[in-house]
């Protein structure tokens, strides 16, 4: 039977366990310039001493503008390379594997002087009217999360994850609430989608596995639900997305008409019905963080990995919580086999 703690392969990607940390903002950039600094490296590979196997780091932008605020992480230059780097090699070194996000705010670049989007529909009304980006503009983009993931396979990264999720550029071209456009990329709502992900995947060794992050449900008047991201993951799927990392929201602060749950696992029936529907393998994400719900994600077959989020923040040695609970054997650093 499957567990937490048993292994997963997919492609090259060979993990110890099912427990991956997610991709979560940091806003820790203190110079703007997109770097990765001590903070980013004490982060991530602290979480690979304690056992998780296999860590995503955080939203990392295609461009300045790109970004949420200037405080986020970026591969727009060769110069943020190194650094990621780094990271990766020691968070290998602790038997641990690495994923990055590439991304792209779009709307919701709050720092940028004036966001982009594929429509010019602000967020909410609090937030800056975006300039509804040009058909070349777009063609444009898609080259800049290329050249972005180009720099992640420099840096060594075991796996790429496209961010199509939480009202975010991908997103807002695949949403029909956000996309209005009448070009070729308004006419067909997966297009900037697929051509990222085939673009990636051109910059990608063959054996590397590109994890797809979406929303598989707007909680907004008129928004998809889980039939309409079920056909356009059939389209990424198609375009080369291995895995698909299963969220929900983030579309805008529109009149809710079914508001995201608050209860444990809200999201995974969501993952259950991509993974089926699609048979393809699935992560599962949101308030996962009691190993034995998380364990019985997995021995249920409900999802492949488990993404642990809050639960990761407030203790980065979850992973060897979990083992000692669930009384499986685990591999804890001889530093800290006297407490286990």
């Amino acid at each position: 039977m499957q567990n937490l703690f048993s292994t997963y392969k997919i492609k090259s990607l060979e993990l110890k366990n099912r427990v991956v940390m997610p991709p979560m903002c940091q806003y820790s950039v203190e110079k703007k310039d997109g770097i990765a600094n001590d903070w980013h490296h004490l982060h991530y590979v602290s979480r690979a001493v304690g056992g998780t196997g296999f860590i995503i780091v955080e939203m990392t932008d295609v461009e300045p503008d790109g970004r949420i605020t200037d405080y986020d992480l970026g591969l727009w230059s060769d110069e943020q390379v190194p650094a990621l780097a780094k990271i990766v090699e020691a968070v290998h070194s602790h038997g641990a594997k690495i994923g990055i996000q590439i991304a792209h705010a779009g709307r919701k670049a709050e720092d940028a002087a004036e966001p982009v989007a594929p429509s010019a529909i602000p967020f909410d009304e609090n937030s800056k009217t975006p300039r509804a980006l040009t058909t070349e503009e777009v063609k444009g983009m898609v080259e800049k999360f290329r050249l972005a993931v180009r720099r992640a396979v420099q840096a060594g990264f075991d796996a790429i994850e496209i961010h199509g999720a939480h009202g975010y550029l991908i997103h807002q071209f695949h949403s029909p609430l956000t996309n209005k456009r009448d070009d070729e990329y308004g006419q067909d709502l997966t297009k900037f989608g697929r051509e990222v992900i085939e673009a990636a995947k051109a910059e990608m060794p063959a054996d590397m596995p590109l994890i797809m992050r979406i929303s598989a449900r707007e909680y907004v008047e008129g928004g998809y639900g889980i039939e309409e991201s079920i056909e356009f993951s059939k389209a990424y799927k198609e375009a080369g997305a291995d895995v698909f990392d299963i969220s929900s929201g983030g579309e805008g602060q529109i009149a809710a008409w079914g508001r995201p749950g608050t209860h444990a696992a809200y999201q995974v029936p969501l993952a259950r019905q991509i993974k089926e529907a699609l048979q393809v393998p699935v992560m599962a994400v949101g308030r996962l963080d009691d190993p034995i719900l998380a364990n019985a994600v997995i021995g249920n077959e409900e999802a492949d990995l488990v993404q642990v989020g809050r639960g990761m923040l407030r203790n980065p040695y979850w992973t060897l919580e979990a083992a000692k609970q669930l009384r499986k054997e685990n591999v804890v650093p001889k530093q800290y086999e006297a407490g286990f």
